[in-house]
């Protein structure tokens, strides 16, 4: 009797460990065979990407912009205030460096003093020059009244003196008009010169007047309020030791919490599947917990080559439909786009297929057995992939190759 339960227990045992030895045991060179059974349901396509949160409306604090005037390439940030100060309108936020501007100043007050002098100079000389006209217009103006008495009181001189004196009398009427015309000529040129002079000192006057303003002005006050960010360019963060230049002169910015994005880069791959309007679910590095619908907004047609890489990525901006007090601009984002969803279709994950050929199979297991199938594939995201024919939720697929099976036909789609 004892035998004979033996015999009715033991058999089954004996089979099914040498079952468990054949699919899943064998030597410790052996590969694990693990299975999945064949999933239906929703298939919903989706790139992930890590972005930085940002906001798409921002007041920006500026140095000054008429560098370019002063021919000033660059100034540096001498003191800025930390990073996520709250601030108010007229609040101190930094300096920017004066040396250069202080160089500058010195230059132009030794050319308005020099100018000045030169003035004065040629004010001097205009006096002296006139003076000395005035004088000879005078000079001649008497002599001519001399030679005129002289020339009533000669009616009883022989008339080749009275002939004399008329000549001399004519001649120097003559004189005295073209040192009058002379006098008139050299007043002018007097005024261009004084004018001109003028000018320069003015010029200069002005330039230090202008370059006072510009060092006044390296001192930077905020013109609204809110929390403060540094600005950001092609060489990262501004900070202190940081340069504004000509072409870009904004040191920091204030954000519109209320209105935030996400920017992010894609592959080459994965940008053909991202459009404007897909919907994309964002997650914050700081926040696990929280996840925020936003919308792609914005897709680069031109790639850019990531730093230190020859691959090309592509910048997608994604603004957030929802708000909350946590998030703030430099946070790191985790970027969900469902870019398609499929309803109602097998599924299985992207380990199981395999491919010779161009023909794509999978091993799929039956009681005991184990076959090959042919299947046409659809879409997949990072996970599955869908099949559109060739298995059904009823079928279980290797992860893995089985071992023995490499050279097994493949059961091909009808």
């Amino acid at each position: 009797m004892k035998k004979k339960q033996v015999l009715i227990f033991g058999i089954p045992i004996i089979i099914i460990l040498f079952c468990s030895y054949y699919f899943f045991g064998g030597s410790s060179d052996s590969n694990v065979n693990l299975t999945i059974k064949v999933k239906k349901g929703d298939f919903v396509s989706e790139v992930v990407t890590s972005g930085e949160a940002q906001s798409n409306s921002l007041k920006k604090i500026m140095g000054p912009s008429n560098l370019r005037d002063f021919n000033l390439r660059e100034l540096k940030i001498q003191d800025l205030i930390p990073e996520g100060s709250v601030i108010s309108k007229g609040d101190y936020v930094g300096k920017l460096d004066p040396s250069g501007v202080n160089g500058q100043i010195l230059d132009a007050q030794l050319s308005l003093e020099t100018a000045i002098s030169k003035y004065t100079q040629q004010q001097l000389d205009t006096i002296l020059t006139l003076k000395q006209e005035r004088n000879a217009i005078k000079d001649l103006s008497f002599s001519m009244e001399e030679t005129e008495l002289e020339l009533k009181q000669s009616i009883y001189e022989p008339p080749a003196t009275i002939k004399k004196l008329e000549i001399n009398l004519e001649k120097m009427k003559r004189d005295l008009k073209e040192k009058k015309e002379n006098y008139r000529i050299k007043k002018r040129q007097a005024n261009a010169k004084m004018v001109e002079v003028g000018t320069e000192v003015s010029k200069n006057r002005k330039k230090l007047k202008d370059l006072n303003e510009l060092l006044k002005s390296l001192t930077i006050y905020s013109d609204g309020e809110g929390m403060l960010t540094y600005h950001k360019d092609w060489n990262g963060k501004k900070k202190i030791g940081s340069s504004i230049y000509q072409w870009d002169a904004t040191i920091a910015t204030l954000p519109n919490l209320t209105k935030m994005e996400s920017i992010t880069y894609a592959n080459e791959v994965d940008i053909r599947k991202i459009k404007k309007g897909l919907e994309v679910m964002v997650g914050f590095d700081a926040f696990p917990e929280l996840t925020l619908l936003g919308i792609v907004t914005e897709v680069a047609n031109v790639g850019t080559k990531k730093r230190g890489s020859d691959i090309k990525i592509f910048q997608v901006m994604i603004e957030l439909k929802e708000t909350n007090e946590n998030v703030r601009p430099g946070m790191t984002t985790s970027n969900t786009i469902i870019t398609n969803e499929i309803k109602d279709v097998f599924t299985v994950p992207i380990e199981a297929i395999f491919s010779r050929d161009s023909i794509s199979y999978v091993y799929s297991k039956s009681g005991f057995s184990i076959t090959k199938k042919q299947v046409e594939l659809g879409e997949s995201n990072n996970d599955d992939i869908v099949i559109l024919k060739g298995l059904t939720d009823k079928d279980i697929v290797y992860l893995n190759k089985p071992d023995g099976y490499e050279d097994l036909k493949i059961a091909k789609l009808n």
